[in-house]
């Protein structure tokens, strides 16, 4: 069947071409057929199902590149189906889901098993990272040409830094060899074992153990001596520091292959939301000061930080409900991801292209993956977005199955209207359909 869908009255909006421009889209069989300013402007053909945008903004659907899924082996907390329900409800067409599972994705079999789940969930794309080394132990380097075979995107141990120097080098090598990418968790274990938030006065009066943030800085300094030793291909994940944002910029400067990426807690709150021991504003890396907020602020808006990821990190009430020094870290965000990296186009720090580019097209680019642009020939992964709805966050309406997010009261404007992946409708809300 020749399934055809119209878009009309958009705001087409693609950083990749670097459109914004009213017009429309045709889908055909799950792929972008045509585009543009012109299309349909006689009307929509008879038997082509029309989509009307209501002028709201027709963007690729986000890609997620940083997201726990917490299946297998923590479903209590979350579970393929509600993490991807969520995702759609966020405006996202693709989350990558992290490796430190139970068992971790360390092998073919379980990169295979994650992905099928996804595709059995129906809801968004589902792609995985594999893990380093073998059991997220950090000693012995995982068979990463098995996993890339098997479909992982890219490797990383999740939360856990690989922290030996040579187990590091070796990876490093084998994977410049090969092109395969690198994502490593910045972080020095032994001065952040025990820490409870970041280090500094705050932390002092709660009587709560810190964290320092040249722990972060440390191991991308050593990993970026490693990466111009090998000429691997490197990422950072979540950097929350000015230092850590400014070792990136000179590496890039120095024609290192290194990106990063940042998490919404870190350009849209800082320490002071632990407030009074409050457990949801617990995550790892800890919230920093306001100094470093506005340095990863700035690093998103010169262009050194290259994505936005969720971070989702789903924890459920017996982890969080806990004395702050003994509570789990991590904060859920794929239903929040969008409305916090707009607030950077609401508060006049980034364009609106720049800044859906930092979850459409850059995370595609730095993962190798086909989507994330509005093109001929591209798979129709959609978002309509409401620049302007506001609405308030809260805990007990969001989809995923837990509720910890530090941005809990939290007024926002901006939201995913209808999310479509491979021309099918998988979230929808207040859009025309006919």
């Amino acid at each position: 069947m020749n399934e055809r869908i119209a878009f009309i009255n958009a705001r087409l909006v693609d950083p990749a071409s670097n459109r914004d421009e009213h017009g429309a889209l045709l889908v055909e069989n799950g792929v972008i057929a045509d585009i543009g300013p012109h299309l349909f402007s006689a009307g929509v053909p008879a038997g082509i199902e029309t989509v009307d945008c209501g002028g709201h903004v027709l963007s690729p659907a986000l890609i997620d590149m940083r997201v726990h899924l917490r299946e297998p082996g923590e479903e209590e907390k979350e579970t393929i189906e509600t993490a991807t329900a969520a995702a759609a409800a966020g405006g996202i067409g693709t989350v990558v889901a992290l490796p430190n599972t139970d068992p971790p994705i360390d092998n073919p079999a379980m990169v295979e098993f994650v992905v099928r789940r996804g595709r059995e969930a129906g809801n968004v794309r589902v792609e995985a990272y594999g893990a380093l080394t073998q059991g997220i132990k950090g000693q012995r380097m995982t068979e990463l040409g098995l996993l890339n075979a098997a479909g992982a995107v890219a490797f990383t141990d999740g939360t856990s830094a690989v922290s030996n120097p040579l187990v590091m080098r070796r990876i490093l090598a084998y994977a410049s060899a090969f092109g395969l990418l690198v994502v490593q968790h910045p972080d020095v274990p032994e001065l952040t074992e025990g820490g409870a938030m970041n280090e500094g006065e705050l932390a002092t009066r709660l009587g709560l153990s810190g964290i320092s943030p040249a722990a972060e800085a440390m191991m991308i300094e050593r990993d970026l001596r490693l990466v111009a030793m090998t000429g691997a291909r490197y990422h950072v994940a979540h950097v929350s520091t000015g230092e850590s944002v400014e070792l990136v910029r000179r590496a890039k400067e120095r024609g290192l292959a290194v990106t990063c990426d940042t998490a919404p807690p870190y350009f849209g709150l800082n320490e002071t939301a632990v407030g009074d021991w409050r457990t949801f504003a617990k995550v790892f890396p800890p919230l920093r000061s306001e100094t470093d907020r506005q340095a990863i602020v700035a690093g998103l808006a010169d262009g050194t930080i290259d994505a936005i990821a969720s971070d989702h990190a789903p924890q459920d009430q017996e982890a969080k409900r806990l004395p702050f020094i003994q509570a789990e870290a991590g904060a859920v965000g794929l239903e929040t991801l969008l409305p916090l990296t707009l607030e950077l186009v609401h508060t006049k720090r980034l364009g609106l292209k720049a800044a859906l580019a930092l979850v459409t097209s850059r995370p595609a680019a730095i993962l190798d993956l086909p989507r994330g642009r509005l093109a001929k020939g591209a798979p129709a992964d959609l978002t309509v977005i409401d620049l302007d709805r506001p609405w308030k966050v809260d805990e007990a309406a969001l989809l995923s199955k837990s509720k910890n997010t530090p941005f809990g009261g939290r007024p926002v404007q901006g939201h995913a209207l209808r999310t479509v992946i491979a021309g099918r409708t998988v979230f929808n809300t207040a859009v025309a359909s006919r």
